[in-house]
């Protein structure tokens, strides 16, 4: 017999609050997102969040979304699941790894995913699902075998003081 908490987090809110939390470090003023890799039996492998890759200064290149594409984000930025993936520094594989993910990927993110080997995705919002890139994604996913679904959101509130 136990007196033990009962209103702990689940696993999924866990994981995806550390996602959350991830894309919280983005400096991309219209879209932060965040990734964590986690193994089969529920340890942080990895985490990421969008931005430019290493080496290039947030403040010498282009945050804006439109206009020239040599001049706008999106030949630039790194999206969270890949820097999550090229994060990774456990020595081992990524095979059958869950990933949570603050959007659903785009289909350059979901090549990477696939070769990495994670199984199953978690993602909380998908507001391009009917982006071409998008609908690539799902196909390739599908097609690899890769599980996904929509984090199941509880309402509890979570409150950090830093």
């Amino acid at each position: 017999m136990s007196d033990k908490r009962e209103d702990y987090i689940s696993w999924d809110e866990y994981f995806m609050g550390v996602a959350i939390l991830s894309g919280m470090r983005s400096k991309d003023p219209n879209t932060q997102v965040g990734a964590c890799i986690v193994s089969e039996d529920n340890k942080i492998l990895s985490m990421g969040y969008n931005g430019f890759p290493k080496g290039c200064s947030d403040d010498d290149f282009p945050w804006c979304r439109v206009g020239d594409p040599l001049n706008n984000k999106y030949f630039y930025t790194t999206h969270s699941e890949l820097n999550a993936i090229l994060n990774y520094r456990g020595g081992g594989t990524l095979e059958g790894a869950k990933l949570y993910v603050t959007l659903f990927p785009c289909n350059e993110c979901a090549k990477a995913i696939i070769q990495a080997g994670i199984r199953t995705i978690v993602y909380d919002c998908n507001k391009y699902e009917n982006e071409p890139s998008t609908i690539a994604s799902r196909r390739m996913l599908d097609a690899a075998g890769v599980r996904y679904y929509q984090y199941k959101h509880t309402d509890r509130k979570v409150e950090l003081t830093l």
